[in-house]
């Protein structure tokens, strides 16, 4: 396997076909993390009993990413919480299916029941900050498979994976990094914190994952100390964590 294992190209393939984000998640797993294998991934009885819970059929790029990877906390839940089969749920309205938790129990993320037709439906997302009573489910990104990539990518780069960092972002930090980073093929999407703001973008370099949030935080997580060290050299700054 190629070092970078052509990191844009399989993530802009990944985002257009639910059997490319698969493959694309199989082959991060097994670069950045821990190989995907039997014991990563839900059987068929328990999404089956899931579904005879619930009373409805669960899509099937839904079930695909359970089978995948659905018991493979470290990629799901290091942050915030990828609900077993057996705790999935319609929210209080009985319209969406919700699978997954911030860590905090503010923000939901769900399928619409009137979409659960769909092979691979679009992901939508719920806070209740700073509101007290939840706002309206909003759009969070156009296909479930897309939405398993967004997660898997949030939970390394805010697991404790070992070489990762983070800082206050500004004019100066953006630029640099729209010229040093490749721009990852992820579509724009809200930062549930603020939904109406500038939206989350993803960039890659050589072992290295960066994130921004809304033009306001930078995250950044590398394979070696060698990567995490040559981004605070590319994009100075203040960085929390210092130097590893």
């Amino acid at each position: 396997m190629p070092d970078d294992f052509a990191f844009p190209k399989q993530v802009m393939a990944a985002c257009e076909d639910s059997r490319d984000a698969w493959d694309f998640l199989r082959h991060f797993a097994a670069r950045w993390a821990v190989p995907l294998d039997e014991r990563s991934g839900c059987g068929d009885e328990e999404l089956a009993a899931a579904e005879r819970r619930l009373g409805l059929s669960l899509p099937p790029a839904m079930r695909e990413g359970y089978a995948l990877l659905g018991k493979r906390d470290d990629l799901t839940s290091s942050q915030d919480t990828l609900l077993g089969p057996e705790r999935l749920h319609l929210d209080e309205t009985g319209r969406a299916l919700v699978f997954r938790v911030e860590n905090q129990s503010v923000v939901r993320w769900a399928i619409a029941v009137d979409d659960l037709q769909m092979a691979d439906p679009p992901v939508i997302f719920q806070s209740d900050v700073p509101c007290s009573a939840p706002e309206p489910w909003r759009p969070f990104l156009g296909r479930f498979s897309l939405a398993w990539i967004e997660m898997v990518l949030t939970e390394y780069l805010l697991g404790d994976h070992g070489h990762y960092d983070n800082r206050e972002s500004d004019t100066e930090a953006l630029e640099t990094l729209e010229h040093h980073y490749t721009r990852l093929a992820i579509p724009d999407y809200p930062m549930w914190a603020d939904p109406q703001g500038p939206p989350i973008r993803w960039f890659w370099g050589p072992d290295v994952l960066i994130r921004d949030d809304g033009r306001a935080w930078l995250w950044a997580a590398a394979r070696t100390p060698q990567a995490l060290q040559a981004v605070r050299r590319a994009v100075p700054g203040d960085w929390l964590m210092g130097p590893t």
